[in-house]
């Protein structure tokens, strides 16, 4: 990815203000071209080709592509948790729309997604199965690029492993709420994975479009996960 893209993202994290934060952080530094050079603190990184990326406005595929380069880079020091979770925040923002949920296989971003399902920090986990959740939210396409992915036991194992954090939990139970709903090959998958864990009293065969039957399963596994789950400090 273009260093410059990639330092872009991380001024626009460096200066978004808690109370001023936008729904596409760095991309908000965009709507305002003429002030965006007196916006840059002293001493910035920001040099004429960054600014002309500012100026220029990069996409919103640039952006996912960029945020996701950010939380997965392991050879950057400087990188912090904080600024892990904030691209994280972006990225989930950005697949709001259902173009770039849709993208996410154009751009390889699914693969990148899912292995943080299983990362060692569980914050990264926690926004992993967000983003999951936003994406294949109402959106068949997505639901059967997560399926194909192999997303589906990832899932069912975070929403249902006693020695996971409740708030993983029950961001991995919201991602399976969206994935199965109205999308009858995801809901059989999860049926099968949940019943491998010892679930059988919440599954039988269980029709996708049937809300009702899928807010019976979803709240079940959200009263064992408050149950069982580790607190979310």
């Amino acid at each position: 990815m273009d260093k410059n893209l990639s330092n872009l993202l991380k001024w626009g994290i460096e200066n978004t203000k808690p109370q001023g934060a936008t729904a596409q952080g760095a991309a908000a530094a965009t709507n305002d071209t003429d002030g965006a050079a007196a916006a840059a603190p002293t001493g910035s990184n920001l040099n004429p080709e960054l600014l002309a990326a500012l100026f220029g406005g990069p996409s919103e595929a640039e952006l996912m592509k960029a945020a996701m380069e950010l939380i997965t880079d392991t050879s950057d020091p400087t990188i912090t948790l904080d600024d892990r979770l904030m691209a994280f925040d972006n990225f989930e923002q950005l697949i709001e729309s259902l173009d770039n949920a849709n993208n996410l296989e154009t751009l390889s971003l699914w693969p990148p997604l899912l292995d943080l399902l299983q990362h060692e920090e569980q914050d990264l986990r926690r926004m992993a199965a967000w983003c999951v959740g936003t994406a294949v939210q109402n959106n068949q396409k997505t639901q059967e690029r997560l399926l194909a992915r192999g997303g589906l036991p990832r899932l069912v194992h975070l929403a249902t492993h006693d020695d996971e954090h409740e708030a993983v939990r029950r961001k991995a139970i919201y991602a399976l709420s969206s994935a199965v709903r109205n999308y009858q090959p995801a809901m059989d998958v999860a049926a099968e994975e949940l019943k491998k864990k010892g679930h059988e009293g919440l599954v039988d065969k269980v029709d996708a479009s049937d809300m009702d039957a899928v807010d019976q399963i979803m709240n079940g596994l959200k009263a064992k996960a408050a149950a069982g789950g580790k607190g979310s400090a």
